[in-house]
């Protein structure tokens, strides 16, 4: 029947969730202004998570994961939002609180879906998905609290990860001497092919400060571990400079002092793409779409068919991935 279509259900077993490809129907949808035949999705940290059933994200089961959607509208009651536009969801805890993009049908509230800027794609869209979206983000961030090309060295950890490339790639496409940092230094020349001046290995930043300053090296970062990276990062930022806060990998915790913010007047800045405002997500997909080399973006992303996403969750967890995975729901 036309109105079935596939989807990765997620069923809660007594041993844990088990996914499995199956069969709904437009009945089966939640509420919404908006019904996407979605075309891509892709698979970030945090639907590695939700597949494993990892910190309760997820409530209610059955339950359809994925929290990035690229497609066609099909039906829509939205303003501004019209049967045939090519659009783009992210956040709003789609595909954890609320059914999401592993599916080849979807629908969601009409403020939630971006139109696809031009220069973009629904497959190149994923590609950058929720990772790239928030490396974006981070780049405003440190651009609104006063980074300039030229200012010197601007570090990226995680550098292999979703956010991380992307962050290489954009910094490097905006001007900036960046250095990557990673714990596979078997890939430095592919980061430094996506522009990183200097890679070095995740060692050098990962243990305990044992000092709440070193000496001024950084002059912004856009932190994707957390932990203890985050803190060594914090005591070797120069005067007045930012680290974009943007990943946990490393750990939640934060042990540090309150020195780098006294006498260097650094800034810690967050960064939440879940619920960040709608005008300034149009913007940041916007400058997306025209300032970031896409021949890049094309040389860190594989496509895969839905089926194989339960397999992929563990090797995301284990950091194990490289770049971005696109899924392709349709295949």
């Amino acid at each position: 029947m036309a109105d079935r279509f596939r989807a990765l259900v997620l069923e809660e077993k007594d041993d844990g969730v088990a996914a499995a490809v199956g069969e709904l129907g437009e009945n089966d949808l939640p509420d919404g202004d908006v019904t996407v035949a979605v075309r891509y999705s892709d698979l970030n940290y945090k639907d590695g998570m939700i597949l494993k059933g990892i910190g309760r994200l997820v409530r209610n089961y059955p339950h359809v994961p994925g929290i990035d959607l690229a497609g066609t509208v099909t039906a829509s009651a939205a303003p501004g939002i019209d049967v045939g536009d090519e659009v783009l969801v992210t956040g709003y805890r789609m595909g954890e609180v609320r059914w999401g993009g592993y599916a080849e049908r979807a629908r969601v509230p009409g403020d939630w879906a971006v139109k696809i800027p031009d220069g973009l794609d629904s497959r190149r869209a994923m590609a950058l998905g929720t990772a790239g979206f928030t490396a974006m983000i981070a780049v405003m961030a440190l651009e609104d609290a006063g980074l300039s090309p030229g200012a010197g060295e601007v570090l990226v950890t995680g550098a292999n990860g979703g956010v991380g490339s992307v962050a290489v790639i954009l910094l490097a496409a905006l001007g900036h001497e960046v250095v990557a940092s990673t714990g596979r230094m078997e890939t430095a020349d592919d980061l430094k092919a996506l522009g990183a001046a200097t890679v070095i290995d995740r060692a050098e930043l990962s243990a305990e400060p044992q000092r709440p300053l070193t000496s001024e090296r950084w002059a912004g970062a856009i932190d994707a571990v957390g932990g203890t990276t985050l803190a060594s990062i914090l005591t070797g930022l120069k005067y007045g400079a930012s680290v974009a806060a943007c990943g946990l990998a490393g750990g939640n915790a934060l042990n540090t002092t309150v020195i780098p913010f006294l006498l260097r007047g650094v800034n810690l800045l967050g960064i939440d793409s879940v619920m960040y405002p709608r005008d300034r997500r149009e913007e940041a997909w916007s400058r997306l779409a025209a300032e970031l080399p896409m021949d890049r973006i094309d040389a860190v992303s594989q496509t895969v068919p839905l089926d194989a996403l339960p397999d992929l969750a563990d090797r995301i967890l284990k950091g194990q991935t490289r770049g971005r995975v696109v899924v392709d729901v349709t295949a």
